[in-house]
């Protein structure tokens, strides 16, 4: 879904404002760091969003047909008009900190049941109430025993501040919009809409060719 707004401005306004962070943005899937020799495809994508939601299946059947020739790093992007973006975005930088190899199950549950943090569903909770609700849901998601330490780290300046970053970064980037998909550096056409394997095929095989 595409946002809306003076993107430029904004940009420039964030790229004169942010500090530099102490570590890459992103979450690494499979723990797949990019190798010179891999195809690097960067994917930003808000946890409640229905077409970042509809793009990860095509696009995680082509990470298991390329295998190592495709390393691929996932930045939460909060959409500001999506209902608990920046909620569901920090529970994935909570995780992540807790327990990296969860990371990606905590997002493919957020995919199968946004329905619980948009609309009518989190209407009339306050934002304490949400956050409980997210906790919960993240903390049943992955099955982690210490609940405690799930729910602690929404009061972490570090998680708050992390998930400040990734937004930060996509608007560095020129991300308008979730999914947003740049390979080997390089934005993708078709912002805010999802990719078939099918595209996906004829972006990658043309490239491994080479």
């Amino acid at each position: 879904m595409l946002f809306n707004s003076v993107l430029i401005i904004f940009t420039c306004s964030v790229s004169a404002q942010v500090s530099l962070p102490s570590k890459q943005d992103g979450f690494w899937y499979d723990n797949r760091v990019a190798k010179t020799e891999s195809i690097l495809i960067e994917a930003f994508f808000d946890p409640v969003c229905p077409d970042s939601r509809d793009s990860w299946p095509p696009l995680k059947l082509a990470l298991q047909h390329y295998g190592s020739r495709i390393s691929l790093v996932v930045h939460p992007f909060p959409l500001p008009y999506h209902d608990n973006a920046f909620i569901s975005s920090r529970a994935l930088h909570i995780i992540n900190k807790l327990n990296t190899s969860a990371t990606y199950r905590l997002l493919e549950s957020f995919f199968d049941q946004q329905d619980k943090f948009y609309g009518k569903a989190t209407f009339n909770l306050s934002k304490a109430s949400v956050v409980d609700k997210v906790a919960k849901f993240t903390y049943n998601a992955i099955g982690i025993s210490n609940y405690a330490a799930v729910k602690a780290g929404f009061t972490d300046p570090k998680t708050d501040q992390a998930t400040r970053i990734s937004f930060k970064y996509g608007c560095v980037k020129g991300v308008y919009g979730t999914p947003f998909f740049f390979v080997n550096g390089f934005p993708l056409p078709d912002a805010g809409s999802p990719l078939d394997y099918k595209a996906w095929r004829n972006i990658v095989d043309p490239m491994l060719d080479k």
